[in-house]
C-alpha cells in the first residue's frame, strides 16, 4: 500500500505531480539537488493552491493541509518512500543514475516509476536493481489538473506493480491508461503528427502559426499545436520527436522540424523562457 511518495525532480512537472499527490492525501517528499529549483517549486505549489482556493475548489484549511504534506529536500538520502516518481531530464543515463542511488537507500519493494515521455522503460529496467518494480507513470502538464496518466508496463514489470499504480492514479482522481512499453507510448506517438505536420505547413509557407492554431482550435482542439508546444517546452517536445525518429530508424514521418530545432538552439523554449512560437509577458 502506498503511503509515502517521493517525487524526484522539482521542475514544473515534478511540482505538479507532488501537488496532485498531496491533494490526494499522500505524504510527499519533493526532492531536487538544486536548492533554487526547490524554492521555486514551493512558490509554484503555493500559487497553484491559492488559485484552487480562489476558484472555490479548496478551502483555506484544505490548502494548508495539502501544503503541510509536502517535504522539500535537496538531500537524496531523505528519499525513502513506498513509491518514487522520477521527473528529471530526459536522458537515460541521468535516470539510471538517479534510480540506482534511490535503490541503494530503499527496500526492494519500493516502486520506481519514471515520468518519461519518450525513453524506453525496458532499457531503464535492465540497468536498475529489481527490475520487476520499475514502470512508467507518464503524467501530462499541468499534472495537478490533467486527468490522463499513462501506466507503462515494461517487459519485467510485475503485475502487482501495475495494479498498485493504477489504483494510485484512481485515488489521485486521474484516468489511468495501461500500455506496453513502445516508442512514444500512446499519446506521444499518435500526437506527434499534430506538431510535426503543423510545423511543416509553416516551413512550406502554406499557413502561418496563428492560422494553424486558430483552425485547430476552431475544429475542437482545446489548444493549437504551436501554443501547446510552447506550454510543453520546445526542448521537451523536440526530445520526444528525436526519440521516435531514432527508435523507428529515421522515417520521414517522425523527422524533427528544423523550425523547432532552431528555437531550441536559440533558447526560445516557450512559456518557461518567455518566448517560443509566441512571446509571453514576464511573470
Amino acid at each position: 500500500m502506498i503511503k509515502t511518495i517521493c517525487v524526484a525532480g522539482a521542475g514544473t512537472m515534478g511540482s505538479g505531480i507532488a501537488l496532485a499527490a498531496a491533494l490526494a492525501n499522500y505524504r510527499v517528499i519533493l526532492f531536487d539537488s538544486n536548492e533554487k529549483v526547490l524554492t521555486n517549486a514551493g512558490q509554484l505549489i503555493g500559487s497553484n493552491l491559492s488559485t484552487l482556493v480562489a476558484k472555490q475548489k479548496l478551502t483555506e484549511e484544505e490548502k494548508e493541509m495539502a501544503h503541510s504534506r509536502i517535504q522539500y529536500t535537496a538531500v537524496v538520502t531523505d528519499c525513502v518512500a513506498d513509491l518514487v516518481i522520477e521527473a528529471i531530464i530526459e536522458k537515460m543515463e541521468a535516470k539510471v543514475g538517479l534510480f540506482t542511488s534511490l535503490a541503494a537507500i530503499n527496500g526492494s519493494q519500493t516502486i520506481l516509476a519514471s515520468n518519461t515521455s519518450s525513453l524506453s522503460i525496458n532499457t531503464l529496467q535492465e540497468q536498475v536493481p529489481h527490475p520487476e518494480r520499475v514502470a512508467g507513470l507518464h503524467f501530462f502538464n499541468p499534472a495537478q489538473i490533467m486527468k490522463l496518466v499513462e501506466v507503462v508496463k515494461g517487459k519485467d514489470t510485475a503485475p502487482e506493480v501495475i495494479s498498485t499504480l493504477t489504483e494510485l492514479c484512481t485515488r489521485m482522481k486521474k484516468t489511468p491508461v495501461l500500455c506496453i512499453d513502445a516508442p512514444g507510448f500512446i499519446v506521444n506517438r499518435v500526437a506527434r503528427h499534430y506538431y510535426l505536420e503543423a510545423m511543416r505547413l509553416v516551413e512550406q509557407g502554406i499557413a502561418d502559426i496563428e492560422s494553424v492554431d486558430a483552425v485547430m482550435e476552431a475544429s475542437g482542439f482545446k489548444m493549437g499545436p504551436f501554443k501547446l508546444m510552447d506550454l510543453i517546452g520546445m526542448d521537451i517536445n523536440l526530445a520526444v520527436s528525436q526519440s521516435l525518429y531514432d527508435a523507428f530508424d529515421h522515417p520521414a514521418r517522425f523527422k524533427p522540424s528544423e523550425l523547432q530545432i532552431q528555437k531550441v538552439r536559440s533558447g526560445d523554449l516557450g512559456k518557461k523562457t518567455g518566448k517560443g512560437f509566441y512571446v509571453y509577458a514576464a511573470g
